[in-house]
């Protein structure tokens, strides 16, 4: 059973290579979904519970003119800026205290969208900051309204994606991958699969900025696995070798983003496999 289901999680990635602490740290502190971030940074406090921004980005959406919208959002019925406290709180984003998503390790990511950022309201812009950890990966995932410029600020970080069908002949491979180094960038076409590790035993930061205010994300296994049962086998091509149960299994098996992976990074790093 342990190697079927070994055979399906590469699959799954195969199919898919289609969101701190003070020094480099040791490998076994970060493989308990710890948060970190470049050498400048401290432990990442408790999330704070989200704003619920909803009626207030309707009402921003809603205004007649963009000078309307900041008026609403800036100044007091456009009379007078907000006070300096104030206006700190609604045109700063503090990327400070990421924490991992629930079942994820090797690290954090923590963005900034018109949902809790809502000074982007038709900006179509938005960003987020990605702390990946020793052997940390941002699993192959999309963003189905927004083109990604990634740039690493620490550390090092190395990519892959696939475009649309069609780019070259099959079976020829048609994954596009790099490597970056700090202060080095690349770009993610909207819609592409694109991932992104840290091939090192020391933590890296990178910053992606994307064109959209909402830019949504949408991880490539983990919602492949969520699909019905049946198709997922026969998408695999071997129904007869993993049954329902052995699926229900496997699913479970998925960590979120972020995983910690790449198997010969995790031995170089001495980070046990969980």
């Amino acid at each position: 059973m342990s190697s079927i289901i070994t055979k399906v999680l590469v699959a799954a990635l195969a199919f898919g290579a289609a969101q701190a602490l003070p020094n480099p740290v040791q490998a076994s502190q970060l493989t308990s979904s710890v948060a970190v971030a470049s050498s400048t940074s401290t432990v990442a406090p408790p999330a704070a519970t989200p704003v619920d921004n909803t009626a207030l980005i309707i009402e921003l959406e809603t205004a007649p003119t963009a000078i309307k919208r900041f008026q609403k959002l800036l100044t007091a019925a456009g009379q007078k800026l907000l006070s300096a406290a104030e206006l700190q709180k609604i045109v700063v984003f503090d990327f400070n205290g990421a924490t991992p998503n629930p079942g994820a390790k090797g690290g954090a990511a923590k963005a900034a969208t018109i949902e809790n950022f809502p000074i982007l309201t038709d900006l179509g812009i938005s960003t987020t900051l990605a702390f990946l950890g020793p052997c940390g990966m941002n699993s192959p995932h999309i963003h189905p309204r927004a083109t990604e410029f990634l740039t690493v600020v620490e550390g090092e970080i190395d990519f892959g994606y696939i475009l649309e069908n069609g780019l070259v002949r099959a079976p020829n491979p048609s994954e596009i991958t790099g490597h970056l180094n700090k202060f080095q960038g690349t770009v993610f076409p909207m819609g592409s699969i694109h991932y992104q590790v840290n091939p090192t035993c020391y933590p890296s930061t990178f910053v992606a900025t994307l064109n959209s205010n909402d830019p949504g994300t949408s991880q490539v296994a983990q919602n492949f696995f969520g699909l019905n049962s049946d198709v997922v086998n026969a998408t695999l091509g071997f129904p007869q070798t993993l049954n329902g149960e052995d699926l229900e299994t496997f699913r479970k098996m998925i960590p979120a983003n972020i995983a910690l992976g790449i198997e010969s990074c995790l031995a170089k790093c001495g980070i046990p496999k969980k």
